[in-house]
């Protein structure tokens, strides 16, 4: 449908916000959010998008979660519950609830389609409640992988490494130490073309990056959600 009006969720550990955009990504109702439910459970997420879109008109919903998601399908939630999440089609969930064709994917997943250039191999990770990670190949979406829960340090994972708790406790100056030596690894394991950055702690990030690291806002992949369904 050429003239789809696409509705973009962005499902996150401490807010849901939702836009609507036009075919060109160009967005016609802006980004609006409220706080994500406690406990995050699915009847009380759906419940909370429901109230949250209600004024929005759309043709079809693209939604992006903080866990693994295949065909639709949440496999983890690391910062939701997994408990409440695993095995759970929150696709056909979304269109049973709102009424319009649904894909959903990972947030670093959506938001990454929306900044890349689209050439060659391209990562993308975003820092904030976790730690979130999205490869893509000439433009195209590769299969997801939880890196954020990889072993880096003792018994610790990138998530309770570098994640928001983490730089609450530590504070500006070592969180950036951890954050050097977390991209190190990146730069080494994955042999990016480019690496883009995102999430509300990129901006606390403070030493140089590399000519092909590109910091990004979430506005700057705001198309991630057209473009989902292009893939």
């Amino acid at each position: 449908m050429a003239t789809s009006v696409t509705l973009s969720i962005d499902i996150g550990g401490s807010k849901i916000k939702a836009c609507t955009l036009n075919k060109n990504g160009k967005i016609l109702h802006e980004y609006t959010k409220i706080p994500t439910p406690n406990p995050a459970n699915p009847t009380n997420l759906l419940a909370a998008i429901k109230e949250l879109v209600k004024e929005f008109r759309y043709d079809r919903i693209s939604a992006g979660f903080p866990g693994y998601v295949r065909d639709g399908i949440v496999h983890t939630a690391p910062n939701l519950g997994t408990e409440f999440w695993k095995g759970v089609n929150l696709a056909e969930e979304l269109m049973v609830t709102l009424g319009k064709p649904t894909r959903v994917i990972n947030d670093a997943d959506m938001l990454g389609l929306g900044c890349v250039s689209g050439k060659g191999f391209e990562m993308m990770i975003t820092l904030g409640t976790g730690f979130g990670t999205a490869f893509y190949l000439d433009g195209k979406v590769l299969p997801h992988l939880e890196v954020a829960h990889h072993p880096i340090h003792k018994d610790q994972d990138y998530d309770a490494f570098i994640g928001e708790a983490t730089y609450n406790e530590i504070g500006k100056k070592k969180w950036n130490k951890r954050m050097q030596r977390v991209l190190s690894i990146m730069k080494t394991v994955f042999n990016y073309d480019k690496l883009y950055i995102g999430g509300g702690l990129s901006r606390k990030l403070d030493f140089q990056l590399d000519e092909n690291i590109i910091l990004v806002a979430n506005i700057d992949g705001i198309d991630g959600g057209v473009k989902l369904w292009e893939q």
